[in-house]
């Protein structure tokens, strides 16, 4: 059986309205996937950095590295 894992990826992102928001968590199953997540959610948004993963083990609670700099 498999372990419940999801991995989050970290975005900066600026929006159509040219706010910036930072630190946007999104689930994936890798890179491609949450930034084609990101830009269904924030329509015409500019990807400004991709943070890396934090990977959450769902049946421990616990998480694996984090969506900052240091990781990726």
């Amino acid at each position: 059986m498999q372990p419940n894992v999801t991995r989050k990826f970290g975005f900066r992102i600026r929006t159509r309205a040219g706010l910036i928001v930072d630190n946007l968590q999104i689930p994936g199953r890798d890179a491609g996937e949450a930034a084609r997540k990101v830009q269904q959610l924030y329509r015409d948004c500019v990807i400004l950095e991709n943070y890396g993963c934090a990977v959450v083990d769902a049946d421990a609670g616990q998480v694996f590295g984090g969506a900052d700099r240091r990781y990726g």
